[in-house]
Parts: structure tokens; C-alpha cells; sequence
């Protein structure tokens, strides 16, 4: 897991700029690789740290500082991936394909449940097909050979089979990305998050050509999104403990005032106080009268503003 999580963070930091010019969906601010990058550096740093043979633990302790330092909308899902994916895995210090499958079954669920409006032809898209594929794949082995290194090897491959299938079906699921010919962003992101993942385990990383194939995403094409309209306002991210009831009234106060909200918890609910750590992510136009409505329901920490704004020439 520390293997992959350095892999992925290498090949994001390779691909951010491509990554960033083919970023129109949210909005056309021309971050996605950037802010992907950042947050897998962060899990990366945080992984390596921790000396645990738990990959549950490695992977957890990873998904936490990417929590912490999440970018954007795209990064902000990485970091859910990354902590619904640890959950399986706490106690295993070999993966397996069941455990694979059921990794992100639950990294579907808990990124699709943390978006107020969640959206197909995104991330979302590709780990759905990542999901479906690994249970088909998992599934389809004899019970005694479930767990072997067989069973992993074609789960993996099925799971980036899927993945690259599912990106370039992006295209035609957003009005967006179709009128400007390209594949979504993020959704290449989360494609070479998983490429990583096969590369670490069994050394068979993602084709170049492949990649280049990915309508929009040839290393020779030019600013992809310059026809689309500006981006407008900021983006705030916070940091936040919460109960459970409390949250889900500041997501609905949150809907009203922006657009883009995406709110999961930082560990479990603790017992004593009955709240959880949250983060925070929502678009807005008027940044203070946001800030406002969260602090009515508690403090803020690592509050932080982005512009969004548009690189479109």
C-alpha cells in the first residue's frame, strides 16, 4: 500500500498538466491534476511515515492527511477513496482479490454519499465500473482459489479494464465534455490512481498509449477548454466536528447558498460527545455568508478560500 499510494502520487505528478488541461467539469479552473497531485503527495508523505505491516493502517493513516490536505473537488474525493478503502483492510497484511472488491464496493458508496449532488461521466462513473468489475471478478473464482494471486492479478486487470471503459464513456455523459470533445478529468485522475494500484502489486503499470487514445488527452492537444464559460466564485474548504444531525442540516444550508457540496467524516463518531470531525468542501459566490451558517453550528479549523477561476485563453 505504501508502494502504491508513492506511485500513484509520481504518476499524478507526471500527468497534472494534461490532468489540468482538459479540467472543465465542475468548473473550468484548470486544477484537477494539481489538486489531485497535492493529495496524493500528501497521502504518500503520510503512508511512507507509518512503519504498521496493517494495511488497513498504512492505508488509513494515508487517507487521513489526504483528508486533511484535500484540493479541490477532485482531491476531496481521493481522500474519500482512500479512507472507505482502508476500512476492509484493517487487520490484513496481504491483499486479496475479495478484499480488493470489497475495498471499493465500499469507496462507491461512501464517495457517492458524501456529494450532495453526485453526477455521472465523473470520478464517480469510473469507480462504479472499478467496483462492479472487481465484485464480477472476485466472484467468479473457485472458493479455493479466491484468495490467490491469480484471482488479484485478474481482478486488477478487470478493475483498470473497466476504468479505461468507463472514461472514455465520460464523455458522452456530460453536455460539457461532449461539446468540447474530452474525456472528464478527475475520472483520468481516479484511472491512473487505480493504474498505480495494479502497477505496485504486480508491476503491469497503464499504457501510454492508452492514455494518448483519450479524446482530448493527447500530450500534443492544446488548451482543451478555452470555449467555456469563466469560472466564478470561491472555493471553502473547512475542517469541522459536528453530530451526525448537525451536519446533515449545514449540508442542506449549504446546497442553498453554493453548489459542488461534498461533506464526509474524518474517523468515527466519537461516543462521549456524540460528534464526528468532518470536511468541508462547497463553491459559493458569497464566501462570508458560508462561513457564516458554518460557524452557527460549530468552529471551523484549516478554513482556506480559492478563487476559481478560469485559465481558458
Amino acid at each position: 500500500m505504501r508502494r502504491w499510494l508513492g506511485v500513484a502520487e509520481t504518476v499524478l505528478a507526471n500527468h497534472s498538466d494534461r490532468l489540468n488541461a482538459i479540467n472543465i467539469f465542475p468548473v473550468p479552473d484548470g486544477d484537477t491534476g494539481t489538486n489531485l497531485y497535492l493529495t496524493a503527495h500528501a497521502a504518500a508523505s503520510a503512508a511512507a511515515e507509518c512503519d504498521s505491516v496493517d494495511l488497513g493502517t498504512v492505508v488509513a493513516a494515508g487517507a487521513r492527511a489526504a483528508m486533511e490536505e484535500a484540493r479541490g473537488n477532485s482531491g476531496t474525493l481521493l481522500a474519500v477513496f482512500l479512507d472507505a478503502f482502508a476500512v476492509p483492510l484493517a487487520g490484513q497484511t496481504r491483499l486479496t482479490g475479495p478484499l480488493l472488491a470489497e475495498a471499493l464496493h465500499r469507496s462507491q458508496i461512501r464517495a457517492w454519499s458524501a456529494l450532495s449532488e453526485p453526477v455521472e461521466g465523473t470520478m464517480l462513473s469510473v469507480l462504479g465500473s472499478a467496483a462492479v468489475a472487481a465484485a464480477e471478478a472476485a466472484a467468479s473464482a473457485d472458493a479455493a482459489g479466491a484468495d490467490s494471486n491469480a484471482t488479484l492479478s485478474r481482478v486488477l486487470g478487470d478493475v483498470v479494464d473497466a476504468a479505461v471503459h468507463a472514461v472514455v464513456d465520460t464523455e458522452g455523459q456530460l453536455p460539457t465534455l461532449h461539446e468540447a470533445k474530452v474525456v472528464d478529468a478527475g475520472a483520468v485522475g481516479l484511472l491512473l490512481v487505480l493504474g498505480a494500484l495494479r502497477a505496485a502489486v504486480l508491476g503491469e503499470g497503464l499504457a501510454e498509449a492508452v492514455l494518448d487514445a483519450l479524446h482530448g488527452y493527447h500530450v500534443q492537444d492544446p488548451h482543451i477548454h478555452g470555449d467555456q464559460p469563466p469560472a466564478e466564485g470561491v472555493e471553502l474548504m473547512c475542517t469541522i466536528t459536528l453530530s451526525p444531525l448537525d451536519a446533515a442540516g449545514l449540508r442542506h444550508r449549504l446546497d442553498e447558498l453554493g453548489e459542488s457540496v461534498i461533506m464526509s467524516p474524518l474517523g468515527t463518531l466519537d461516543e462521549d460527545s456524540g460528534c464526528v470531525r468532518w470536511r468541508v468542501h462547497v463553491h459559493v459566490r458569497d464566501p462570508e455568508a458560508a462561513l457564516a451558517e458554518i460557524r452557527r453550528v460549530g468552529e471551523p479549523e484549516r478554513v482556506s478560500f480559492t478563487e476559481l477561476h478560469s485559465d481558458a485563453v
